[in-house]
């Protein structure tokens, strides 16, 4: 029988990586949690399955083992292929750690979802919301098979397309996202489309490109990713995902024997973090329901982990023990937290993404392009440190900011994960959300 006076202190929509994040850091800390997803788990993710070192760290912090994670594959080296077919080799660092891994959606969220239960965190599947109420004091949300639930606070991480932002009247009309992507599994590819990951920068695709990561057994990611205004409609991608498969050197890579494991699926992708609210009284937005995606690589694991980490400390700080109301009424709490939340967001991700955002102007033009490869890989010095930055091993803009600077600021150390099951080394570039 549905529950219809649950009392949480804070109600987490979503328990996709940016949800199961918050759920976690909050229950560690010994707040109540409820977590609640319209999907049962494992469920599929439309995703192109990489891990950056950011979000490695991330994971790392939660606790994650790769032993729970089947498809879990290492990457160990950058291959870069430019419009004219120019193949640039880029080594990530062997110091011990994991700078680079790719991981099916399906396994990872999974074993995120079972780590946040670990953690104390209470987690229903299977059930979405019909309705939602925000008060000074509280918001009372009606949870399909569930009845009311009342939290002090919610962090909504239900995707791009927030049921949470639309009962609040704030879901951006006709909203589409900046990228759309098209992913297909593979089986029986070539030993090397098992192993590499590889990256091309298609001249019409620009600034778009396509991929094939590999995902263990013989079985590998490959898709596509264009932005709204490239050269391509999104209704064209259908027709364009045969040709694109054609091509020779892509058939050279996935082999004569590689066969398609299921239909491919598409999903668009929204990066315009700073430009959608993050808070409003007592919800944070994060993950795709904040738009945080990377604007140049459509990479938002990452960003999904940091902001669900990031919304539970601020209510962490600005709360008391076990979640007690510190002086000053429950707006002026929620604006705190809200304030801190948004800051930290614009502090650490949005100047990140400007320069990401002029950076994809250049990536736009075939000589632009072109250009870019060979100076990153013109150096073993330029092969290194582009690696390093393309992976988010420190942030996008770190340079331009000094705020952010520490000593060994671009010399951290790979995530420190328990040894991975499958931990045969790839060739990687460039991760695709």
């Amino acid at each position: 029988m549905p529950d219809s006076s649950l009392t949480v202190d804070t109600l987490v929509v979503g328990a996709g990586p940016a949800g199961a994040a918050a759920a976690i850091t909050l229950a560690r800390a010994g707040r109540s949690v409820v977590v609640v997803d319209k999907a049962r788990f494992p469920r599929d993710k439309i995703c192109g399955d990489g891990l950056t070192t950011s979000a490695l760290r991330e994971l790392a912090a939660l606790g994650l083992d790769p032993a729970r994670v089947p498809s879990w594959v290492d990457v160990g080296d950058v291959v870069l292929r430019s419009p004219s077919g120019f193949t640039a080799r880029f080594d990530l660092p062997d110091d011990g750690g994991r700078f680079a891994a790719v991981a099916r959606r399906a396994d990872l969220d999974h074993a995120l979802v079972d780590l946040a239960r670990v953690a104390g965190a209470v987690v229903h599947e299977g059930h979405g919301l019909d309705a939602l109420s925000v008060t000074d004091a509280t918001t009372v949300v009606d949870v399909e098979g569930l009845g009311s639930i009342e939290a002090r606070h919610v962090i909504a991480a239900d995707g791009m397309w927030s049921p949470t932002r639309r009962l609040l009247g704030l879901a951006p009309d006709g909203y589409r996202g900046e990228w759309h992507a098209l992913r297909q599994y593979f089986a029986d590819v070539s030993p090397r489309a098992a192993r590499e990951l590889v990256v091309w920068f298609e001249p019409d695709l620009l600034p778009g490109y396509m991929w094939s990561f590999p995902i263990g057994g013989g079985r590998a990611n490959v898709g596509f990713g264009i932005t709204r205004d490239g050269s391509y409609r999104v209704g064209d991608m259908g027709a364009l995902w045969g040709e694109l498969l054609e091509r020779p050197h892509v058939r050279a890579l996935l082999g004569p024997d590689a066969r398609p494991e299921g239909p491919h699926r598409a999903w668009p992708i929204p990066a315009r973090v700073g430009r959608l609210p993050l808070a409003q009284g007592p919800v944070l937005f994060v993950g795709d329901a904040a738009a945080t995606t990377d604007p140049m690589t459509g990479e938002g694991i990452g960003q999904a982990l940091l902001t669900g980490r990031w919304a539970a400390e601020a209510i962490l700080s600005a709360t008391g023990a076990h979640g007690s109301t510190p002086p000053g009424t429950a707006r002026e709490v929620d604006d705190a937290i809200g304030a801190r939340y948004q800051a930290q967001v614009e502090a650490e991700l949005a100047v990140d993404h400007r320069l990401a955002e002029r950076l994809l102007g250049v990536l736009r033009h075939r000589h632009g392009a072109r250009a870019a490869v060979r100076a990153a890989g013109a150096t073993e010095w330029t092969r290194r440190n582009f690696a390093r930055w393309m992976f988010e091993d420190y942030p996008r803009a770190l340079l331009l900011t000094p705020s952010r600077w520490h000593r060994g600021m671009l010399h951290g150390s790979g995530a420190r994960l328990p040894s991975s099951p499958t931990p045969g080394q790839a060739s990687a570039l460039t991760f695709q959300r």
